[in-house]
């Protein structure tokens, strides 16, 4: 899978919703219903990081849930995307992104959301053919004020920003003219899952599924 194909799946994936849910399961009995409450509040895409000893078997038993397009956040080497291939999930996403592991999702045939947080690593990507790009840690690396920035000089690139933006600062971020889409946990907070509050979690995900974007 060229890395234009993979730029088109996950540009469709992102306009679905906006905002992907970053999900951190340390209980697989949460998946499915978490899943399921997700996708009842209109937040179809999920992301589950590779942080957690069940995270594979979650992805596998969440990828069952009708609607769900269930993929791994935290994948950093080949043999990562080999196994969330195996899972049955649908894409990964990268805090960065090194040549190995571009090569393993062209080979495995899974869509990546590379990372970038400088202009010189967006162009090495935008370089190899992919046009969405994960900014990360997006607040701690310049915030909303450095993809304004990047946007005059790479207008070609577009950006899902994760790491530190808020269901406070999820409109700000989703107005800038380059982002398609955020990633954020506050949507299904640990404390929640814990608790098995998924009417809980499924209010907070419509209420994050009827944000607007930049047209």
């Amino acid at each position: 899978m060229t890395p234009a194909l993979q730029t088109h799946a996950i540009l469709s994936l992102c306009r679905l919703a906006p905002v992907m849910p970053v999900l951190v399961i340390d209980d697989l009995r949460h998946a499915e219903p978490l899943a399921r409450a997700l996708v009842a509040g209109g937040l179809p895409v999920l992301e589950v990081t590779l942080r957690t000893g069940c995270a594979l078997d979650a992805i596998a038993a969440m990828a069952r849930v009708p609607g769900a397009r269930v993929g791994a956040g935290t994948v950093l080497t080949a043999h990562d995307a080999a196994r969330v291939r195996a899972a049955g999930g649908t894409f990964a996403v990268s805090p960065g992104a090194t040549h190995g592991l571009i090569a393993a999702c062209s080979a495995q045939g899974l869509p990546l959301l590379p990372g970038a947080a400088t202009a010189s690593e967006a162009m090495v990507l935008l370089e190899a053919g992919y046009r969405v790009l994960k900014f990360f840690p997006a607040e701690a690396a310049g915030g909303q004020a450095m993809l304004r920035a990047l946007r005059a000089p790479l207008p070609q690139a577009d950006f899902v920003p994760t790491g530190g933006i808020t269901e406070d600062s999820a409109a700000d971020w989703l107005h800038l003219q380059n982002v398609v889409c955020v990633g954020g946990s506050w949507v299904a907070p640990a404390a929640m899952i814990r608790a098995g509050d998924w009417d809980g979690i499924t209010a907070r995900a419509r209420k994050a599924a009827a944000l607007a974007r930049e047209d």
